[in-house]
């Protein structure tokens, strides 16, 4: 392995993929990542949802990365993992480790990770996705062993309509779906910016918020074991586990 980590990042089309880089560098030692875009569907809709997280398209994107040597392989993308089932996702990670010779999981993987970490038992759900969605998100949590006891719904049908949505209404939207018995608050869309307000939102919120781009760049971290301590992007990354 190079001395400087290089994190493979599979993202479905195009809306706040440059979280990646942005949390990359601000990582100390800094990390490398290769982002690869997959073709996929773009509704935020279950069975869209399913053909944007397809072994055909995770393995063309995995064939992408597969020249540029990268060290982990992170499939970014919540909705295309959970819709699957906690199993579910757990095979498409095994493919993709099969596939590159190198540790792998996936945006819903990395909540159940950080939720672990963290020792969490209940938390909030800040939701973009519409409902039936949203629900099957937290039908993931709950088998995974995380009790939800609020959650909020956006309602925004595709990736590219989160992408637009604003620092402001990031940090009112998770103030308005947190709960007095939630740990935590989880922002599960890797759609929506957030690597640039990570202490604010949880500054707004009062508590640990777990974002979908955070999570994932932590899991990478986990995976390749390079976690150390960092400051200014929230308590997940103060943790080593």
């Amino acid at each position: 392995m190079n001395n400087k980590l290089k994190v493979g990042i599979l993202y479905p089309l195009h809306s706040a993929e440059d979280d990646y880089p942005r949390l990359a560098a601000a990582l100390k030692p800094a990390v490398e990542v290769q982002v690869v875009h997959t073709g996929s569907p773009n509704l935020h809709r279950i069975d869209e949802s399913r053909v944007t997280g397809s072994r055909e398209y995770l393995l063309a994107g995995a064939k992408e990365l597969r020249p540029h040597n990268i060290d982990v392989c992170l499939w970014a993308c919540t909705s295309g993992s959970f819709a699957f089932g906690v199993e579910g996702a757990r095979r498409q990670a095994q493919e993709l480790e099969d596939a590159l010779g190198v540790p792998a999981s996936s945006t819903s993987l990395a909540f159940l990770s950080a939720g672990k970490a963290l020792g969490l038992k209940r938390v909030a759900v800040a939701s973009t996705y519409p409902e039936a969605l949203s629900n099957a998100f937290l039908a993931f949590l709950e088998t995974g062993g995380i009790e939800v006891v609020k959650m909020g719904c956006l309602g925004a049908w595709s990736g590219d309509e989160v992408a637009l949505i604003e620092r402001d209404k990031v940090l009112r939207f998770a103030r308005a779906n947190d709960h007095p018995d939630a740990e935590t608050v989880l922002i599960p869309d890797t759609a929506l910016h957030t690597a640039g307000f990570l202490p604010e939102l949880e500054a707004a919120v009062g508590k640990t918020v777990l974002t979908a781009n955070q999570v994932t760049m932590w899991e990478a971290m986990r995976l390749a074991d390079r976690l150390t301590p960092q400051s200014g992007l929230g308590r997940l990354l103060m943790i080593v586990a």
